[in-house]
């Protein structure tokens, strides 16, 4: 497989999951850069907004396995492990798996878990391993966590760690539809469910190799000193109280190489960085206490930063390239 074929492979995942879901172009480009770089996704809005139908049309887009796990607060750790139990029949323990032994997980409304439960994602999503009973168990590859939340409704719900945010690779937000959208949406949906006539487009082995090749997009120096530098001003930023960390920077370049891809290059760009920055960056940082209820403060942040670090030039990029 080339770099070609691995932008040939988001296009037909694409135009599939867009059967299904009206607009949300980029959102779909961010779920499919996250699928290649080995992230994970927090879809946070409004009840309605479809993040839900998102997922699923991308899981039923893959010839994946698909598990959903509605979130609560009587939910256990081992709800998503699994456990051992006792077979009378052959006197012996045997362990029983959890929903997250799948390719695809959708941990929906993640916020109304105890913290205790939310903790017991944080192995799987960094190490795709876990650890049960003394014994790690490797997680199923591809491994994607896709996980909604409503940012509205705080009763009964608990706040994600910054430890657990720092796993995702992107935050975003659906958004409501523009008024065409929403004509589609209903045209679209009056007489047929769509979700139910999607077929998958590519095997968990093309998505594998696809992470595989995606680390040979060639990034200059230059441009590695650009995203450093970026990262290293959320560090120092005034409203900021803990900044970007070395697991972020890496994550914005993953993000970056992917997106190249996307775009038909075979080398990390400026515009590239530009791109990722803020759905990447601005749900790792940790704003001081009298910014904590400005709404989108975060994003405004990163924005800032991009645009004051000054952009290395293309043309030496380019010759750089090794």
């Amino acid at each position: 497989m080339s770099l070609d074929a691995v932008r040939e492979l988001a296009e037909r995942i694409r135009h599939q999951v867009g059967r299904v879901i009206v607009g949300k172009e980029d959102i779909i480009d961010k779920l499919l850069i996250a699928l290649v770089a080995s992230g994970h996704v927090l879809l946070e809005d409004v009840p309605g907004t479809g993040k839900t139908l998102l997922a699923k049309s991308l899981a039923q887009s893959l010839d994946c396995s698909f598990r959903r796990i509605q979130f609560t607060p009587d939910l256990l750790p081992s709800d998503l492990s699994g456990i051992h139990f006792f077979n009378q029949k052959r006197s012996e323990f045997e362990f029983r798996p959890g929903p997250l032994f799948t390719h695809i997980l959708l941990a929906d409304e993640i916020n109304r878990a105890t913290p205790r439960t939310q903790s017991s994602l944080l192995e799987c999503m960094e190490e795709r391993q876990i650890s049960i009973d003394g014994e790690t168990r490797t997680l199923e590859r591809p491994f994607l966590v896709i996980a909604t939340q409503n940012p509205i409704e705080h009763q009964g719900t608990f706040p994600l760690p910054e430890a657990q945010l720092d796993r995702f690779l992107f935050k975003l937000r659906m958004g409501y539809p523009t008024t065409e959208e929403g004509l589609a949406i209903l045209k679209r949906f009056k007489d047929s469910e769509p979700l139910g006539e999607l077929a998958s487009v590519t095997r968990a082995d093309d998505i594998l190799e696809a992470q595989r090749l995606y680390g040979s997009v060639a990034v200059t120096d230059e441009v590695l000193a650009y995203l450093l530098r970026i990262v290293e001003l959320t560090r120092t930023h005034g409203d900021v109280a803990v900044g970007v960390s070395p697991r972020g920077s890496q994550a914005l370049l993953k993000a970056s190489q992917v997106h190249a891809i996307l775009q038909g290059r075979e080398f990390v760009s400026p515009d590239d960085i530009k791109a990722m920055a803020s759905p990447v960056l601005a749900h790792r940082l940790v704003l001081k206490s009298s910014l904590r209820s400005r709404s989108e403060a975060a994003e405004h942040i990163i924005g800032r930063i991009v645009q004051e670090v000054p952009v290395p030039a293309e043309e030496p990029a380019r010759l750089g390239l090794r």
